[in-house]
């Protein structure tokens, strides 16, 4: 399964590795297709694989470090 969202990181999570942990921990692939980082807050538009199951529990995982995320359609760089 494969899906788009758009991750908006608040200041206190910027430099923890939230999304990288959340793929090990779930066996998700990201692909970032576009990010934005500055000192006060992050936004990373990525496409996220993996099976259904892991996908929900690792967007639950961002959710509850408090990274908000929107699911994204089109707008992306082929």
């Amino acid at each position: 399964m494969k899906t788009r969202v758009k991750l908006t990181f608040p200041q206190n999570l910027i430099k923890e590795p939230v999304l990288f942990t959340m793929a090990k921990k779930f066996d998700i692939m990201p692909n970032i297709r576009r990010a934005r980082v500055t000192e006060t807050a992050g936004e990373i538009v990525l496409e996220l694989e993996g099976s259904e199951e892991n996908m929900n529990s690792g967007i639950e995982y961002m959710k509850q470090q408090g990274v908000a995320i929107e699911l994204v359609e089109g707008d992306i760089l082929e």
